[in-house]
C-alpha cells in the first residue's frame, strides 16, 4: 500500500473539524508551550492555556481511535518565582473531558548544558503525558526492548528467594515480579524515561525536538500503513519519522513559513481519511 502524507496549513482548533471520527492511531504532538515562541505563535499566557486547549484536545478525543493514542509533549513555566500549575490543572481538565491519563513518560535530555537561577537549577527534562479514550489500546512494546545492559551481570548473579518467585508488588501497583525470569534473556523492556539529546541545529524552528522521540512512540504505539496525526507540526519531524517508518501522517501547521519548508521536505499526497466534502491544496491556506 503506497503511504500517505497530508499537510494542512491553519489553525488546528478549525482543520481538525475536517479530520473524520475515529480516524487516527497516535496522535504525537508538541504545542507551544505557555508564553512561549511568542514571535511565532503569538505566546498563550499560563492562566489562559487550558481554556485555549481544551477545545482542541476535544477534537483530538473525536479523531482518535478507540484503540488509538495521544501523547503529549509539553513543560510548566516558571512565572513570579515558582512552577506553574497549568499543566496539571490541564491533565484534570482532559479527564474531565473523556480522556483517560494513562501514563507519563519523562524524556531526559543528555546534552542540557548547566544554569543556575536564584531558587533553581537548569532543567534538563520535559513530560510526555500519555493518554486514551479507552483502557485496552494498541501497544507493540516489544518494538521498543533495549539491551540488558552490564547492570543485569551483577544483579542476577546471585538471587535472593523472592528474586525467584513471583511476589506481589510492594507498591501496591498490582504487578509483581519474577527477577529469575530475566537471567538467559538479551533484551529487557525499557523504563518510562527516555534518554535522547536535544536537536542542536534547529532547522529553522525555535522548538525542534530529535527524530529519536517521536520515532520510540511511533514504534510504541503503531504498526505499518497506520495514520499518526501531529496538528502542531512546526518543522514537521513527526511527519518525516511516520514517512521513513512506513506510518500515513497527517501534520497541521498555523505558520506558513514552517509550512512550506515542510512541503520542500516531505512527500506530501491527498489521505484518504479526510472528509471528501473539503479539499485541501498545499500551496492554499483553505
Amino acid at each position: 500500500m503506497e503511504i500517505s502524507n497530508n499537510l494542512i496549513l491553519g489553525d488546528c482548533s478549525e482543520k481538525l473539524k475536517n479530520i473524520v471520527d475515529n480516524s487516527i492511531d497516535l496522535i504525537f504532538t508538541s504545542p507551544p508551550y505557555a508564553d512561549a515562541r511568542k514571535k511565532t505563535y503569538g505566546g498563550i499566557h499560563p492562566d489562559k492555556y487550558v481554556e485555549w486547549f481544551l477545545p482542541i484536545s476535544e477534537e483530538l478525543l473525536r479523531v482518535l481511535k478507540p484503540t488509538g493514542t495521544f501523547v503529549l509533549n509539553i513543560k510548566e513555566r516558571v512565572l513570579n518565582g515558582e512552577r506553574h500549575t497549568y499543566v496539571l490543572e490541564l491533565i484534570m481538565k482532559m479527564r474531565e473531558q473523556g480522556w483517560l491519563w494513562t501514563e507519563e513518560f519523562m524524556w531526559h535530555k543528555k546534552n542540557s548544558y548547566p544554569g543556575k537561577w536564584p531558587n533553581r537549577f537548569r532543567d534538563s527534562w520535559e513530560r510526555l503525558l500519555q493518554f486514551n479514550k479507552h483502557k485496552k489500546f494498541h501497544m507493540y512494546q516489544e518494538e521498543v526492548m533495549v539491551p540488558m545492559g552490564d547492570w543485569a551481570k551483577n544483579r542476577l548473579r546471585n538471587l535472593s528467594a523472592t528474586d525467584k518467585t513471583r511476589d506481589e508488588s510492594n507498591v501496591q501497583s498490582g504487578f509483581g515480579k519474577n527477577i529469575s525470569n530475566w537471567l538467559d534473556r538479551e533484551m529487557a523492556y525499557p523504563t518510562n524515561v527516555i534518554h535522547t539529546a536535544t536537536e542542536c541545529g534547529n532547522r529553522n524552528h525555535s522548538a525542534v525536538f530529535p527524530e529519536s522521540l517521536p520515532e520510540w512512540f511511533i514504534k510504541l504505539f503503531t504498526k505499518e500503513e497506520d495514520c499518526v496525526l501531529d496538528p502542531f507540526m512546526g518543522s514537521g519531524t513527526t511527519l518525516k519519522v511516520a514517512q521513513r517508518l512506513r506510518r500515513n501522517s497527517i501534520g497541521i501547521e498555523i505558520d506558513e513559513s514552517y509550512f512550506d519548508m515542510v512541503y520542500k521536505q516531505v512527500n506530501s499526497t491527498e489521505l484518504f481519511l479526510f472528509d471528501k466534502r473539503k479539499q485541501y491544496a498545499p500551496t492554499q491556506s483553505s
